[in-house]
């Protein structure tokens, strides 16, 4: 299995056990699901006492979302104009890491077109995402757009394939 990880921050973002697709080779897209968690009732073979009886027990057991859970990831807000100039300075950083691993000119600058281009739908479609950033919080990393297919049903996340970096496990 592939972890792959924010290049700035470390966070672990998402794994390839999630079916990613390569979208205008700049980011992956990959559908996910909705899981319950907590609530889990353990039967350890004892019989509740009838002074402990339903004491109303808290149910913890929450829907959430595969990916989200997994890879804790938090949830953050912007506005376009906001976005857009964090984009800005994501890029700029992603451009400077591609650089540093050796990355040729003719790579950076077809990273670079189709950044732009990739962008550009993001922005055309801004009111349909939630945006999403790694355990660490870090403002400087890479925000996590999360979308719901045609159906309206099936959430997916995008991210950035250049602004990862691959952990074998």
């Amino acid at each position: 299995m592939i972890i792959y990880k924010d290049i700035i921050t470390g966070d672990e973002i998402i794994s390839d056990s999630y079916n990613l697709k390569l979208v205008d080779n700049i980011a992956y897209e990959a559908d996910c699901t909705r899981i319950t968690v907590g609530g889990d009732n353990i039967d350890i073979g004892a019989n509740p006492s009838a002074e402990d009886a339903d004491e109303g027990t808290d149910d913890a057991a929450q829907t959430v979302i595969d990916v989200v859970h997994s890879f804790r990831l938090n949830e953050t807000s912007f506005d376009k104009k906001s976005y857009l100039s964090h984009l800005k300075t994501y890029m700029k950083k992603v451009k400077e890491g591609l650089a540093e691993k050796g990355a040729s000119e003719d790579e950076i600058k077809e990273f670079e077109k189709g950044a732009q281009g990739f962008a550009k739908k993001i922005v055309t479609n801004f009111k349909d995402y939630e945006f999403l950033i790694g355990e660490s919080m870090d403002p400087d990393g890479m925000v996590i757009l999360l979308n719901y297919r045609e159906d309206g049903v099936t959430p997916f996340v995008t991210v950035w394939k250049h602004g990862l970096s691959e952990m074998k496990v």
